[in-house]
């Protein structure tokens, strides 16, 4: 179950396959990335923005804050320009991955409560399982990426977690 090392881990294959995933997509033009492609959120775009939103979401809810103003519209619509967008991703990746480096082992001990917008009510469940909830989310829908990007003829680098470049082990 989680624990700070597996967060740390998860936080740098995070980093290492957005940066993979945004480099390839960037090969396409806005068109293409905006193109219906038949997955669970329709684009590639509304698909990176909704991962960028559920990290938003649950980095918040980690921290005890609220999410930023904007991530409470649709989670498919906070790209507004795709450079702004890798900003953004770069700059949470940043910050998921100093959560990571700063949590105390005994923040992983209970649960976690807090209002659930998709079901209109009160939630709370083990902070463990939310955290593997983080990572798993971002893996589920970057699988759905990758999919989308090779059937547009984009071949994404690699994406097994023992090929993470060494430069991510010295973040």
């Amino acid at each position: 179950m989680a624990n700070q090392e597996y967060v740390l881990l998860m936080a740098r294959y995070n980093m290492w396959q957005n940066e993979n995933l945004t480099k390839a997509a960037s090969s396409l033009d806005q068109a293409a990335r905006q193109a219906e492609r038949g997955a669970f959120f329709g684009s590639i775009e509304k698909t990176f923005s909704h991962i960028l939103w559920g990290d938003g979401v649950w980095l918040s809810r980690f921290e005890g804050r609220d999410p930023p103003a904007n991530y409470k519209t649709d989670s498919t619509a906070l790209i507004e320009t795709w450079d702004g967008f890798q900003k953004d991703r770069a700059a949470l990746d940043r910050q998921i991955l100093d959560w990571a480096r700063k949590v105390p082992p005994d923040w992983f001990d209970g649960d976690l409560t807090w209002h659930s917008g998709i079901s209109g009510s009160t939630a709370s469940r083990p902070k463990k399982a939310l955290a593997v909830q983080l990572f798993n989310h971002q893996t589920h829908h970057r699988g759905q990426i990758h999919a989308m990007l090779t059937a547009a003829g984009v071949k994404p680098d690699a994406t097994d977690i023992q090929a993470i470049p060494q430069r991510f082990f010295e973040l």
